[in-house]
């Protein structure tokens, strides 16, 4: 349905309730608070609807104010918690089948591992639908390009999953930085405790049977066939080149959207990355190339920009690796979260600013020995709540592509697109480090480098084989047409 015909629907509505009842629009305040009018709410689809899409659809739904009107998910078993919940909305397994059956709706959730997200999206954009994504934005550096051309070309309303984007905590390290209180950025690190399933493992050869009521081939998808195996389903797919984006791809958009928003960031121009190793029992290291690592070393490297007139360094860990702790903030302080496993330092000219995931808990240290916390009467709240991320894309929906409410979407696509591909440019050199080449019967490592990064033209040019990461290979019969 177009755009033009989704205005045209709720306009009947209106025209239908004022020649019905023969009165005018009555304004919300006078029905009474909580009170939506039938007009105002959204008709929204739900792909991926077991547990974070669960969540998800609840968030958009928001006790009423909108309407569940099709759930999908190729997983019957995890989906049947949704199901029970909008008895009246229409069950699918195959999202191309909801599509073809779509004219009633008028946005859509995507809540699928990373390998699908960007076929399900295209294809929902190409309808006119907007669309809600969870991170990361999609599974290739490519796929994120594509989206976000994508939105601006069919003037999509769009929204990445990362929530911490839309709350105070961000704003709050915004305003230090713009005041010009810590100067200077030229160092960032970022890290966490990911992963919190299977990495480094090596592929599953056996063959259990398959789960009743899961659609293996459509949750396969675009991705290289591999048989069903409860390694990669339900939720350990994460750890698996072909599915997921690692530890980097599960929290970078969490833990790295603070300086890439705060500092003005574009695309990196090198990275290099380092990977932890299993080890066999002669000691000899092993590596898994389908598996992603168990540990990860990554380092970023950043152009200056108009707010930072410096180039930024910024190093991410993961797998329980973490930064040590500077100077200048007292030893008995957490960095980070309060539990110091995951966060995010930005070290400058006067002092630094730290914060936990999703913005939380941000603190400034001044070179003075001035710590400086967030005053609750400057800002609503420290920490937006979960659902505040989804309801303000819900309503910009409404107000429409050209609207304020859009324009002020924290993750739209312009800014997660290229969010997203500085991320899985951290995977292109994970990957990269694994590449192995057999040298005089000696297998060498050549991704172990320092590779350069053409932004604009999305390749590596120092390294050739690098580039096999930037897109990825579908499957027969999956293509992202575009």
């Amino acid at each position: 349905m177009s755009k033009k015909s989704l205005n045209s629907r709720r306009s009947f509505i209106k025209k239908t309730a004022l020649t019905t009842f023969g009165i005018s629009i009555i304004p919300r305040h006078v029905m009474g608070k909580g009170f939506v009018a039938p007009s105002d709410k959204l008709n929204i689809a739900i792909v991926g609807a077991g547990g974070k899409g669960y969540s998800d659809m609840m968030n958009v739904w928001n006790n009423g104010a909108n309407n569940i009107v099709a759930i999908c998910d190729v997983d019957w078993n995890s989906a049947s918690k949704a199901f029970s919940k909008f008895p009246k909305a229409k069950q699918f397994k195959d999202y191309r089948k909801l599509l073809e059956d779509s004219s009633d709706i008028d946005a859509i959730t995507v809540s699928t591992p990373d390998h699908t997200h960007a076929v399900i999206t295209l294809a929902a954009m190409q309808l006119n639908k907007d669309v809600y994504v969870q991170k990361p934005l999609t599974h290739s550096i490519h796929e994120a390009r594509v989206l976000t051309e994508a939105a601006n070309k069919y003037k999509i309303v769009t929204q990445m999953g990362n929530q911490g984007a839309s709350g105070q905590g961000v704003k709050i390290m915004a305003d230090w930085f713009n005041s010009g209180m810590i100067g200077t950025v030229n160092h960032v690190d970022v890290w966490t405790n990911r992963p919190v399933w299977p990495q480094g493992i090596k592929t599953p050869t056996d063959k259990p049977a398959i789960l009743d009521n899961l659609d293996w081939d459509t949750w396969v998808g675009p991705a290289q066939w591999v048989d069903y195996h409860p390694l990669y389903h339900p939720f350990k797919w994460r750890g698996w080149w072909n599915f997921g984006t690692g530890a980097l791809g599960d929290m970078g958009c969490h833990l790295m959207d603070p300086p890439y928003r705060v500092l003005g960031l574009g695309y990196p121009t090198e990275v290099e990355s380092s990977v932890g190793a299993v080890f066999t029992r002669d000691w000899t290291p092993d590596y898994f190339p389908e598996s992603c690592p168990p540990s990860s070393r990554t380092q970023l490297k950043f152009e200056a920009t108009d707010k930072n007139p410096s180039e930024v360094k910024l190093n991410w860990t993961d797998g329980g690796l973490r930064p040590f702790h500077p100077e200048l903030i007292p030893a008995d302080h957490p960095i980070g979260d309060e539990n110091s496993a995951n966060g995010v330092i930005m070290i400058g000219e006067k002092g630094i600013i730290t914060c936990g995931t999703y913005g939380r808990n941000p603190k400034l240290y001044l070179n003075s020995g001035e710590i400086i916390l967030p005053e609750d009467s400057d800002y609503e709240e420290i920490s937006l709540p979960e659902n505040g991320h989804p309801h303000k894309w819900v309503e910009a929906c409404k107000a429409g592509y050209e609207s304020k409410e859009h324009q002020a979407l924290t993750s739209s696509f312009d800014f997660a697109g290229p969010l997203t591909e500085s991320i899985l440019m951290g995977n292109l050199a994970i990957r990269s480090y694994n590449l192995r080449e057999e040298n005089n019967n000696r297998f060498e490592y050549p991704g172990r480098k320092k590779l350069l990064w053409d932004g604009k033209n999305m390749k590596i040019t120092n390294f050739e084989p690098a580039n096999q990461f930037v897109k990825r290979a579908y499957r027969e019969g999956w293509k992202l047409d575009f």
